[in-house]
């Protein structure tokens, strides 16, 4: 549905918004992509692995950051990369409060 697809971007844009305004890059000095996009990155991967939309893992953040984090069931897949995906989970749950 386009109108979903829609959405779904605007979200996520909005998040990656938050996150540059936040202080965190889109770009490393060597031109890679950065903290904020990886962040983003992040969340769509527990999207696709959760089989989730951007709208429901707002409304699921919390159970999702206790389940990824250290204790919880998917703990190896928050700590990943340095910790990334739990801490994209953390920013995003940070993004969602300040709504």
């Amino acid at each position: 549905n386009v109108e979903v697809k829609r959405k779904e971007t605007v979200m996520e844009n909005a998040f990656l918004e938050y996150l540059l305004q936040q202080g965190y890059t889109e770009t490393s000095a060597s031109g890679n992509p950065s903290t904020a996009p990886q962040y983003v990155r992040s969340i769509n991967q527990v999207l696709q692995a959760e089989h989730l939309t951007w709208d429901v893992t707002a409304e699921q953040v919390g159970s999702l950051v206790t389940m990824y984090d250290v204790g919880g069931e998917k703990e190896e897949e928050g700590a990943k990369s340095h910790r990334t995906v739990i801490n994209a989970l953390k920013r995003f749950q940070e993004f969602v409060r300040s709504k």
